[in-house]
């Protein structure tokens, strides 16, 4: 499956289970319902707080492109 397609399908998946949350019943397929980098699309690695990878969580770091990110050796 292809990275766009596989995010597509976290997201809709994410926003079921949230709407059901909300709406006090329980969530079908709640094991389906898995987080993936909306970056790139990968699984592993994952970091909730950021939404990204750890690759991305990187290269975005290194960049300075994440507020009150920095490196612990600078």
């Amino acid at each position: 499956m292809a990275r766009k397609a596989v995010i597509a399908k976290s997201n809709r998946l994410k926003k079921k289970f949230l709407q059901a949350l909300a709406d006090g019943r329980k969530p079908e397929k709640a094991t389906k319902v898995f987080n993936c980098c909306s970056e790139c699309g990968r699984t592993r690695g994952y970091l909730w707080r950021f939404d990204i990878c750890r690759i991305c969580f990187r290269e975005k770091a290194n960049a300075w492109e994440l507020p009150g990110v920095r490196k612990s050796s600078w």
